[in-house]
């Protein structure tokens, strides 16, 4: 086989009498897909938890060569300014930070908070920041001298320069799932991560949860009925997923190390087994693990196995698993793309492909990014 240049990751997840994902009406996400409605787990919900797993043996964090990053519209107020506080003169300070605003965020930067867009840095562009403030700190006698300094300095330093000199400048999160920097386009990373929403593979099942809060201490004479009468909507299904990984990005975000690339997609892939997305954790325990996850790796564009759900199909595990089979199938005696594949399924077994446990499919995916080829190739 060619160098595998794709992964691509098809789950089965089933959850139940859960809210995993809210729209602004705090009813479950929804989408219409062969003409019937569906319930949806929206991809930004699903990165989200797995970025922030951070209590997860398989932890993201716990990558060897891990490098944090932070996403906030107060990087600078927290990271650059505040550790200058206290130590120089106000005046100073104060003039440092519309000024180092506007440098990271762009023309609305100094406007407030509010008006700024919410950025991802990596650890060592916060700690490049930090030092270049502190530098001129020390140089500036006033705050017109602190200004005066800062525009001088940033004429010909931008995100650009942060970044020289380190493997992850912007973190392994930017690494995996990209970043845009408006106030400068050079910083932008491409995202090798690419994850699709979540969707069940039958119509959408849900109910009105109607439920009541009661005062503990009303006593007896008192009226005893609920202090507090409320509803909300609970959703029940069996969810197919779709991750691709571009490896040759991921090496490059990761500085050209395929170490370091490996062992984080070993992890990330009992991230998407293993983490639940979902709210409401203390009244509907929404946790839940893959039923079967499909691992191919190839050298040609990815496509997802979702036309096999295009016609909604039975709610049991069985049906979903095998319409996954026919679709694959489908594929290969027209396309014969000639992907290799590994899977788990905890029922039964995919036609012709041979199952494993999480722990040798994490491993054979890992190999996969040390034989991918380089960007460039």
């Amino acid at each position: 086989m060619s160098k595998p240049r794709f992964l691509q990751i098809h789950t089965l997840h089933t959850y139940t009498a859960a809210l995993l994902n809210r729209d602004d009406t705090g009813q479950a996400k929804r989408l219409v897909y062969g003409g019937t409605t569906r319930t949806r787990i929206s991809s930004q919900s699903l990165k989200r938890h797995w970025r922030k797993a951070e209590q997860d043996p398989h932890a993201l964090a716990k990558v060897v060569g891990y490098v944090d990053s932070f996403r906030s519209r107060e990087l600078v107020t927290q990271k650059v300014i505040m550790p200058l506080r206290g130590r120089f003169a106000d005046e100073v300070v104060d003039a440092l930070e519309p000024a180092f605003q506007k440098l990271v965020y762009g023309d609305s930067g100094a406007k407030g908070k509010r008006s700024r867009q919410t950025l991802l840095l990596g650890e060592p562009e916060t700690t490049w920041l930090a030092a270049r403030a502190e530098e001129i700190a020390m140089s500036a006698t006033d705050g017109k001298a602190a200004e005066k300094a800062v525009a001088e300095w940033a004429k010909d330093k931008n995100f650009k320069a942060m970044t020289e000199g380190a493997s992850l400048p912007g973190g392994l999160t930017a690494a995996l799932f990209g970043r845009m920097v408006t106030s400068d386009p050079a910083a932008n990373i491409d995202a090798p991560v690419h994850v699709a929403h979540a969707f069940t593979v039958h119509p959408a099942e849900s109910e009105i949860d109607y439920f009541t809060a009661v005062d503990d201490l009303k006593r007896d004479d008192d009226d005893n009925g609920a202090d507090i009468i409320h509803e909300t909507e609970l959703n029940s299904g069996l969810y197919y997923g779709y991750v691709v990984i571009d490896l040759p990005e991921l090496i490059k975000n990761c500085g050209d190390d395929r170490e370091l690339a490996a062992r984080v997609v070993h992890n990330f892939l009992y991230l998407i087994a293993e983490v639940s997305p979902g709210a409401k954790l203390g009244s509907t325990a929404p946790y839940g693990r893959a039923e079967l996850m499909l691992v191919e790796a190839g050298d040609r564009q990815p496509r997802s196995l979702s036309t096999a759900f295009r016609e909604a199909v039975g709610h049991s595990f069985a049906k979903g698993r095998d319409a996954l089979a026919r679709q694959l199938v489908a594929f290969d005696e027209t396309y014969a793309t000639g992907e290799a594949r590994l899977h788990l399924s905890i029922e039964g077994q995919l036609p012709g492909i041979d199952k494993t446990p999480l722990s040798e499919l994490a491993v054979w995916a890992a190999k996969q990014v040390k034989d991918a080829p380089d960007a460039d190739d």
